[in-house]
């Protein structure tokens, strides 16, 4: 799985680089996911990946193309923001985060969720005032 949990984790820096989120989520899928071994994965993983897979080579490639591309340039934008969000999701279940928070007011189907961990803030101006 080292392998398998290296290439999501390029994917998701991948996914949150500047550009359009197609063009995110293409390099993403293209460079580190579309040659990934689904027994790479964990079990429970699979089926949501091999999912992925199939929602983003669906389309019949024009010639000079092939399926991605040709998939990719039919998404929708919010299409594409579903496949981005279910790739996060997969990999925060590889990292061990158990739920996964979409943005404020997104409309992702994915499960609200909390982190494993959460990090101590000291909120520093407030230290400030008192010396």
């Amino acid at each position: 799985m080292d392998m398998a949990w290296q290439r999501f984790r390029a994917a998701a820096i991948l996914l949150a680089r500047s550009g359009t989120v197609k063009e995110r989520l293409q390099a993403a899928y293209r460079l580190e996911l579309a040659h990934l071994d689904v027994d790479s994965l964990p079990d429970e993983l699979r089926d949501d990946f091999m999912q992925v897979r199939a929602s983003l080579t669906r389309e019949k490639p024009l010639r000079g193309e092939d399926s991605v591309s040709a998939t990719i340039r039919k998404l929708s934008t919010q299409e594409a923001d579903d496949i981005a969000g279910s790739l996060m999701d997969i990999f925060s279940r590889m990292t061990g985060v158990v739920e996964f928070v979409p943005a404020r007011g997104a409309t992702s189907t994915l499960s609200t969720i909390t982190p494993q961990a959460t990090a101590q803030v000291i909120p520093l101006f407030a230290i400030a005032a008192e010396g």
